[in-house]
């Protein structure tokens, strides 16, 4: 499938992508880049939608099932490019990898879906069933999953394709993530007199204790679930002589399948209850964080931030359709997980779309100083892909 003028072709894309910046709100440049080559290789139609996502879209010749292959075009910041010994935006090749801020997450990928698909459409004359996307989501990073509720509004596709790093293996699940912010109230007064007043973080360390006392579900494939605070902040801020009247805690709480927003929520709840009524003095509460930004297409995205978790056996239809694919293709992909939170939190999570993940590349060099992609792994998932995309389409 790939031949070498195809493997340049497929070198030359992911580079151009690298070198152009795609922090989360400033995709623009590289969703164009996509367009143009989406253009250029032949696809049917090519949507870009009130968030920038961008869905390229190709239709065989006779009705059929829908795939969706789909990757993130957003990536996080280079906060300190002196610790990089290349260009993060440079595109360097050096022994067979390709070095760049977001090379494993995840234009590595996204060059490898498009290509893919542009070749099978090619190499079949669309003599197939069904129709075939590739998406291009936008603020994945901060928003895993929201922006994609868009793509699935537009495409309902039957069957999801992910490609977050996976070292070309099949994933079959994620845990889920949910931001929790927990707020305590006080009095204020003046530090000389405290006891005129209500310290709020004093209630918020009491608080602290109870929850680390909750005991968390594990699940045999996606292992245990986690609640662990990541910040702590107190107002007024600086309290030069002042007790605080107000304190805030964030959790960062990874989910298990099964796990709703009440049900995460309420062993907390039930905590700050409990402890309301042992002190009339102790107030406090518990909710998601809330998000919101701006899309560089001036649409504000917001949503709570709740990201659910998902699975499918390995047995399943579809999981079992990509195997057997990749295999008729020389490839030898194990089952996995990912650790991380995916666009899956809304295929899978949330839409209930048969979803499993297949990426180049390994999760230790997402975010990384130095990010690169090794060529060879592109190039199985590229073959990878169009394996899948022959097995579904049959």
């Amino acid at each position: 499938m790939l031949t070498n003028e195809r493997e340049k072709d497929l070198i030359e894309l992911c580079q151009d992508l690298i070198r152009l910046k795609s922090y989360s709100g400033e995709e623009r440049n590289v969703i164009g880049r996509m367009r143009n080559f989406c253009i250029s290789a032949g696809y049917d139609d090519i949507h870009i939608d009130e968030y920038g996502n961008i869905i390229a879209h190709i239709k065989g010749k006779m009705p059929g099932k829908k795939i969706l292959f789909d990757g993130h075009v957003d990536t996080i910041p280079v906060t300190n490019q002196a610790k990089w010994s290349v260009n993060p935006f440079g595109a360097q090749i050096s022994d067979g990898k390709i070095y760049g801020r977001g090379a494993s997450s995840m234009k590595g990928a996204l060059s490898a879906m498009l290509l893919a698909a542009a070749c099978f459409a090619k190499d079949t004359k669309k003599e197939f069933s069904g129709d075939i996307y590739v998406s291009g989501t936008v603020y994945e990073e901060s928003f895993e999953g929201i922006a994609a509720r868009k793509v699935s509004e537009r495409v309902k596709p039957d069957f999801v394709v992910l490609g977050e790093a996976s070292e070309c293996n099949i994933s079959r699940g994620q845990r889920g993530r949910a931001e929790i912010v927990v707020e305590t109230f006080g009095v204020q007064t003046h530090s000389a007199t405290p006891q005129k007043g209500v310290n709020a973080v004093y209630n918020m360390t009491k608080l602290i204790e109870k929850i680390r006392t909750l005991i968390l579900t594990r699940d045999e494939f996606l292992g245990d679930g986690i609640m662990e605070l990541t910040d702590i902040k107190s107002s007024p801020y600086p309290g030069s002589s002042v007790v605080p009247d107000y304190c805030k805690a964030t959790y960062d709480r990874r989910l298990l399948v099964g796990e709703t927003k009440e049900s995460v929520l309420k062993p907390v709840l039930d905590i700050i209850k409990a402890m309301e009524l042992e002190d009339p003095e102790f107030k406090a509460n518990a909710s998601y964080a809330m998000g919101k930004e701006k899309c560089y297409t001036g649409k504000i995205i917001e949503s709570e931030r709740f990201f659910p978790a998902w699975t499918y056996a390995e047995e399943d239809e579809f999981v079992q359709t990509a195997l057997m694919g990749l295999k008729e293709a020389g490839l030898e992909p194990g089952m996995t997980r990912y650790p991380n939170c995916t666009n899956g939190s809304h295929y899978a999570g949330e839409a209930g779309i048969k979803t499993i993940g297949f990426g180049p590349s390994g999760v230790n060099l997402v975010h990384a100083t130095d990010e690169f992609i090794e060529i060879e792994q592109m190039r199985k998932a590229c073959e990878g892909y169009y394996a899948i995309a022959k097995a579904v389409m049959k």
